[in-house]
């Protein structure tokens, strides 16, 4: 899931892959509903913390 949640980002930015709507839309869909997925990481909070730590490293390679 984390590479097709890159491949988002490097399609349409950070601000989206922030939003949890994101995980609604192909291809990301195919891994469960929001709350499925979210259930994954244990909170959303965990969630969005993973999405952050994610795009700290994306902008330390950079």
């Amino acid at each position: 899931m984390l590479q097709e949640l890159l491949k988002k980002y490097a399609d349409e930015g950070i601000e989206n892959i922030e939003n949890i709507d994101i995980l609604k839309v192909k291809p990301l869909n195919k891994y469960g509903t929001p709350i499925e997925i979210i259930g994954e990481f244990g909170s959303k909070a965990k969630y969005l913390n993973a999405v952050k730590e994610l795009e700290n490293e994306l902008y330390k390679s950079a």
